[in-house]
């Protein structure tokens, strides 16, 4: 449990990392600080001397208490730089992510850089705390896989200061799109476009899609699934779009699944997925309502992971650059650091990277009549 006099302290060590209090402006009074967290003035003095101690904050007598410029007056939580990256990633140790991470770790290291690797869990309370982390470390550079790309961020402002600071950063997998990053991404519309669009010219009309939309992952490749029917001429039953959120990925699709396999209606024929962890999930499914695959139902994923090929039904899917990936990722924020040295030529400027995708066809589909 946080003591009170830490809380204090964090607080305000968070509003100066996100940009609330800028330097040389002054901070709340002790008494309206006090006020706020309901403390004594003997902690609010304790936590504010802290901060004075560290460099974050510096006092004027008569005045008040006031931020600090860290930049200019190279304070005490400045470290002498030591070629080290940030590797912001949701989750560290699950499907795809060990790939591309090491991708980009092996690309650093050749380079002569350090290696850190932050889990956010996929959760914005996290990636702020991994934020409020690299801000106060002094990193050459960040690549970040952002947190539910797809909907609104708190942490924008962490984002800013990133900038402010001038440390460069890129993101992978998707980006947020109010702040334009730099990116190395697939094209996830025509990843899911291509998918679909196999599933109908192979005779597949009743197609269910699953896609998880808090993320700009999921939101394309359901935009890449509706746009193949349209485009195809097909129809689209609003029933067979079965949407989820990152903390329902366990539950919610097996759930919608078997409900949509045991009701009295057509059953679906085809299966798009969010991705390949996803379609053997639902395999699962299909095993258990005495179905086969692709007899019964065809099923695609995305990605092409080492999951695609681990069951006894071996997955179409997308193939993922993954380890390159992370490869290239790692290269461009090295682009980005030799911009800022002014070591890199105009025609050199680094740019984003949009992977372009190609279906692998395996033993999970079939032409139907």
């Amino acid at each position: 449990m946080k003591t009170k006099y830490s809380i204090v302290k964090q607080s305000i060590k968070s509003k100066i990392l996100d940009g609330t209090y800028k330097p040389n402006q002054k901070i709340k009074s002790e008494s309206e600080l006090m006020e706020i967290f309901g403390v004594s003035r003997h902690t609010v003095r304790l936590a504010i001397g802290d901060l004075v101690t560290e460099g974050w904050l510096y006092r004027e007598q008569g005045s008040g208490t006031f931020c600090a410029d860290r930049e200019k007056n190279g304070s005490q939580i400045s470290h002498a730089r030591n070629k080290e990256i940030a590797i912001i990633a949701t989750y560290i140790s699950d499907y795809i992510f060990p790939s591309i991470i090491r991708g980009a770790e092996e690309y650093l290291s050749k380079n002569g850089y350090q290696v850190s690797i932050f889990s956010t869990n996929n959760d914005h309370e996290n990636e702020k705390r991994v934020l409020e982390k690299i801000l106060t470390q002094n990193f050459d550079g960040v690549i970040i896989e952002p947190t539910k790309s797809a909907i609104s961020n708190p942490n924008i402002n962490y984002y800013l200061n990133l900038e402010n600071q001038k440390i460069p950063y890129i993101m992978i997998n998707a980006y947020y799109d109010e702040l334009e990053p730099l990116s190395v991404t697939m094209n996830d519309e025509k990843g899911s476009y291509l998918l679909t669009e196999h599933l109908i010219n192979l005779g597949h009309n009743n197609i269910v899609g699953f896609f998880k939309t808090d993320d700009n992952q999921g939101s394309k490749r359901m935009k890449g699934y509706l746009k193949a029917h349209r485009d195809l001429g097909k129809s689209i039953n609003p029933a067979n779009i079965v949407t989820y959120r990152s903390d329902e990925k366990n539950k919610k699709p097996v759930e919608e699944f078997s409900r949509i396999l045991s009701s009295t209606s057509e059953r679906p024929t085809g299966i798009v997925c969010y991705n390949d962890e996803l379609a053997v999930k639902l395999l699962d499914v299909i095993r258990e309502q005495k179905l086969t695959v692709p007899e019964d139902i065809s099923i695609v994923g995305f990605d092409n992971s080492f999951l695609a090929e681990v069951t006894e039904v071996k997955l179409t899917t997308i193939e993922h650059p993954k380890s390159e990936m992370g490869k290239v990722a790692a290269k461009l924020i090295l682009d980005l650091i030799n911009e800022k040295k002014g070591l890199n030529k105009e025609k050199d400027k680094a740019q984003s990277v949009v992977y372009e995708p190609e279906v692998i066809i395996r033993s999970s589909t079939r032409k139907i009549n």
